[in-house]
């Protein structure tokens, strides 16, 4: 763990939350987590690649399925496809269950299964926006994507296993149904206490995690978002400033990356920024290097996990998050939010306008009808279309 990230584990309703803000440390704890597990393991993972990262986290899935223990594992078929059957081969010989979230025309078509998790006994899981790559585990001086994890151990963890077995169960079925697939984020998501665990997936209106922070929102009056990709519709780019409005003086933070792997979600997320920065909001772009995290920080209540603040995560992709409803937690959240600030430029009001020439508007706004709108319409009515067909 580098300098400038505080140890932060906290105890919450009986659950131990540890956050993992470092690539080398996410990786050994997740390679612990799979040597700890006595009797089962789920994993899932949106992308999986065949390097060194990804052969020692496989490979140490092997050796926990030649001991005894039930190892299932569920990657993203588009995510994973550098992968190939070969690699995950051995883990099926050894008697792991395996199948691959695979997108197909008029069910499926452009659906990613964008979730994380590597869940050991029922009792202790890693979440996050990490992927199982050497990209994902290396250090800031490395160049390797910023992102986070969460250790959660403890009884609110078991939850996740009738989830993880119920969209296992319905991703092997070749002929499943969305209208299936929604009942089943809606039934497993848990909304009491102060562990929410939100999914969210293809649904007609916001998803289970989505209308936690809409209703988060309406009273907030402290805001901090961290998101590898930022183009929400207008509704909740409107909210978002209304936080600002409510209290100026810099109390709402966003967070948005300076370079990522589609620059075109960069001047999606510049086209924003006029919205907001009018209202009252500060705006960060970090530049350390690639960031792909996914922090919500509303008051007294933080959201972990794998959604961006964009159309796809908020209506499209399968998505899990942590909402923990915990003073303490969010504060020391909010700390490490301020230290993500520290290694981001501001872009002011002023900085902005001098920024937003003709041509830039031009080319954001093309960004964002591309992202937020172009995208987002296309996969909806596919796969809305392709559930009428099939039922």
């Amino acid at each position: 763990m580098s300098e400038a990230d505080p140890k932060i584990a906290h105890d919450v309703a009986g659950n131990r939350l540890t956050l993992l803000p470092d690539g080398p440390e996410r990786l050994d704890a997740l390679i612990g987590l799979i040597e700890g597990a006595k009797d089962s393991l789920r994993i899932l993972y949106y992308i999986w690649c065949e390097d060194e990262s990804g052969t020692r986290v496989r490979d140490a899935l092997l050796e926990a399925a030649r001991r005894g223990v039930d190892v299932a594992l569920l990657v993203d078929g588009f995510g994973a496809s550098e992968a190939g059957e070969p690699f995950f081969r051995p883990l099926a010989e050894a008697g792991a269950r395996f199948c691959r979230f695979v997108p197909r025309y008029g069910r499926r078509y452009l659906l990613r299964n964008h979730q994380k998790l590597a869940l050991a006994d029922g009792r202790r899981v890693i979440i996050g926006g990490f992927n199982i790559s050497d990209d994902y585990f290396g250090t800031i001086e490395e160049g390797a994507w910023r992102d986070i994890g969460l250790l959660v151990e403890g009884d609110s963890v078991d939850c996740l296993v009738g989830y993880f077995e119920s969209l296992f169960a319905w991703a092997l079925k070749p002929e499943a149904r969305i209208r299936d697939l929604r009942r089943l984020l809606n039934q497993k998501s848990v909304t009491e206490g102060k562990l929410h665990w939100l999914f969210g997936g293809p649904t007609r209106r916001l998803s289970p995690w989505a209308r936690a922070v809409r209703r988060d929102m309406k009273r907030a009056r402290r805001l901090d978002i961290i998101a590898a990709y930022f183009a929400p519709g207008p509704l909740l780019l409107r909210r978002t400033g209304n936080v600002a409005r409510r209290r100026r003086g810099g109390l709402v933070r966003v967070i948005t990356p300076a370079r990522t792997d589609h620059q075109s979600t960069v001047g999606a997320a510049r086209h924003t920024y006029w919205v907001l920065l009018k209202r009252g909001a500060r705006i960060f772009e970090y530049v350390a290097t690639k960031l792909h995290s996914k922090l919500f920080v509303l008051d007294d209540v933080a959201y972990v996990g794998s959604a961006n603040f964009d159309m796809r995560s908020l209506f499209l992709n399968l998505e899990l998050m942590l909402r923990v409803d915990d003073k303490a937690f969010a504060d020391a959240m909010r700390l490490y939010v301020d230290g993500e600030v520290a290694n981001s430029v501001e872009i002011t009001l002023e900085e902005h306008r001098k920024q937003r020439t003709l041509l830039n508007r031009i080319k954001w706004g093309i960004a964002y009808f591309l992202v937020a709108i172009a995208d987002y319409r296309i996969a909806h009515r596919l796969n809305f279309a392709g559930e009428k067909l099939l039922d």
